[in-house]
């Protein structure tokens, strides 16, 4: 047989399609597919509120007796079913260039339909076949007819009106698609379409947000330690769908990944109207405060806000908020962050969580500022919260020492009791007692909260690898305990190494850090720089000054270090930085101009540096 042209041409990002096929008909049929009396029309060309791409599909299979790179070519009798199926679904209002795409991915579909008409073929029974189609006042005998025809009024005995091959072109499996196909009945082939891709468009509209979107997921998902609704019960099943497939939840942000789960986890989204439901409700969600390009992260980490009917459920769940204490400003924030606080069972939680507090004797003010900096709280159990507060209570952190805890870290609620305890073991081995432990626990919380492994073990290895001793530690961390959360490669290795190129050695660095360890979190160029330039080149001062007092950095340039240095200077005084910066400035006055009190910080004298 003489090889074929081929039908179509793919490329990596387009589909290239032949003009031949807007002739192909099927031949041998009582009327023509495409002149039904009352043909669906196709609905207004979607304009894009995302500014994106149409329905992506995948690339179709090449028409060739020789397929390349090695694949088995593509049977004929695949090819004219194709073919068929277009025909179709342009008489169920498709239009020409999505019903190619539709037809050509949909390779089950028909692969059914090919297996229908042989199985017919095989046993003579297109005689006997029923096909629903009455031709002159008589049930024609296909038999006769070409694959092409039979093939046409199979899919068309089939009764799913083009709604299977086009949720399959779509990514579902075809199994899901005949269930899903239940809920269209009362729809068309061109509206499912549009709704599609308005859908898609909706979920699918930031780009770069994909991770995010994911990590946001998990969050949610770990955090989570109260009776599930029935709408965080199906987004969970649809989460634990995504975590099966490849990627996981890293992937639920990405179109062709995510989409049929989640049609398959929410097939009621494709019965809600365009015009009436899911238009609107983009509108009220962006009246909301939600920008345009989040919106899709909060319907992708909680799918059932799609279903909600606005005056309905969202308005009286948002307003439910405002009553538990949440103004309404924060609602948009606090969305975005854990979407899940539209939930019946978050909601019924928020009330346990203030009652609970309000028996610890913490203010509400206190639980609703934590909640809107850290709203993955509200799906977490009282019981929980009781056990980690529990360990607080042991490290001597009173009710009154909750407060900075809670507001500064409220995600320490979330945190499991063995977690928290490694930390507690870590800074124990360290040398610290439960005492200081607990202080360290009230001035920076956010240390509990790191990974001991990831984060501050690490930190600890990188101290002791650069040069500061062992026992140095325990001093350096009690006096600044942030040190721990400091990004080595960002923060910690840049400062050091740019004390070293000013003429430090690696010791003198060391020294610098045991003396005043808050030294490693000032910035090069905002701190150090600057106030390092006025010592060497105003101050005439030399470097071993700020390694035998590196707390010189702390000070304000402008307001104590240049004012006192003028004073100093104008009446011809030396002393050291730690003189001249140490005291209060009664004390200096005092001891450097002859007065009981500095009224007024004077202001600098400018002299010729000579």
């Amino acid at each position: 047989m003489a090889s074929r042209a081929p039908l179509l041409s793919p490329t990596p990002s387009t589909l290239t399609f032949s003009p031949s096929i807007r002739r192909i008909r099927p031949t041998n049929l009582p009327f023509s597919p495409t002149s039904s009396p009352n043909p669906s029309p196709n609905p207004k060309p979607y304009q894009s509120r995302f500014n994106l791409r149409p329905i992506r599909f995948r690339n179709p299979l090449p028409r060739s007796s020789a397929a390349p790179h090695g694949r088995d070519p593509i049977p004929v009798a695949a090819e004219e079913a194709r073919e068929a199926l277009v025909d179709l679904l342009r008489e169920f209002g498709a239009s020409e260039e999505d019903s190619i795409r539709i037809s050509s991915n949909s390779p089950k579909y028909i692969d059914m339909l090919l297996a229908s008409v042989r199985e017919l073929d095989d046993h003579g029974l297109w005689g006997s076949w029923s096909s629903g189609i009455d031709e002159g006042g008589e049930k024609g005998d296909l038999s006769s007819f070409d694959l092409k025809s039979k093939v046409y009024y199979m899919a068309k005995s089939k009764g799913d009106k083009g709604m299977l091959p086009f949720l399959e072109s779509v990514g579902l499996k075809l199994s899901s698609a005949m269930l899903i196909a239940r809920y269209l009945s009362l729809q068309s082939l061109p509206e499912i379409i549009d709704k599609v891709m308005f859908v898609k468009e909706m979920l699918f509209s930031s780009s770069g947000s994909e991770v995010l979107t994911g990590r946001n997921a998990k969050r949610m998902m770990l955090h989570f330690s109260i009776h599930a609704d029935e709408d965080i019960q199906s987004t969970l099943s649809f989460f634990e769908k995504m975590e099966a497939r490849h990627g996981g939840l890293n992937m639920l942000g990405h179109e062709n990944a995510s989409f049929p789960y989640l049609i398959e986890s929410f097939p009621r989204l494709l019965s809600r109207s365009k015009e009436k439901h899911l238009e609107p409700l983009v509108y009220f969600l962006e009246d909301s405060g939600i920008p345009k390009s989040e919106i899709s992260a909060i319907l992708l980490t909680f799918p059932p806000i799609l279903l909600y009917d606005i005056e309905r459920d969202l308005k009286p769940r948002m307003h439910a908020l405002e009553k538990a204490g949440v103004e309404e400003k924060d609602i948009a924030s606090m969305l975005m962050k854990y979407p899940w606080i539209l939930s019946t069972s978050i909601q019924e939680n928020y009330s346990e969580i203030l009652a609970y507090f309000k028996g610890e004797k913490v203010l509400n003010s206190i639980v609703e500022k934590a909640v809107r900096s850290w709203p993955h709280i509200l799906g977490c159990s009282t019981q929980k919260m009781k056990s980690i507060m529990e360990q607080f209570s042991g490290l001597g952190v009173t009710k009154k020492m909750l407060v900075p805890v809670i507001t500064s870290s409220p995600q320490l609620l979330l945190r499991k009791p063995d977690e928290f305890l490694q930390v507690v073991s870590l800074l124990e081995e360290m040398g610290f007692d439960h005492r200081k432990i607990g202080r360290i626990l009230c001035r920076c919380p956010e240390i509990f909260a790191a990974s001991v492994d990831n984060t501050l073990k690490k930190k600890i290895e990188f101290l002791i690898k650069f040069g500061i001793s062992s026992n140095h530690l325990p001093r350096i961390i009690r006096k600044y305990p942030e040190l721990l959360l400091l990004d080595i490669n960002n923060t910690l290795l840049p400062r050091m190494n740019y004390l070293m190129t000013i003429g430090l050695s690696r010791k003198e660095v060391c020294s610098m850090i045991y003396r005043f360890s808050p030294l490693l979190g000032y910035s090069i160029e905002v701190v150090m720089k600057p106030k390092l330039e006025f010592l060497l080149n105003t101050m005439k001062r030399p470097l071993k000054e700020i390694v035998e007092y590196p707390r010189y950095f702390s000070y304000s340039l402008d307001k104590k270090i240049k004012p006192r240095f003028w004073v100093l200077r104008n009446r011809n005084v030396e002393c050291g930085l730690k003189d001249m910066l140490s005291k209060n400035d009664d004390g200096f006055a005092e001891e450097y101009m002859g007065i009981g009190r500095l009224l007024v910080v004077p202001s600098p004298v400018h002299k010729d540096s000579s």
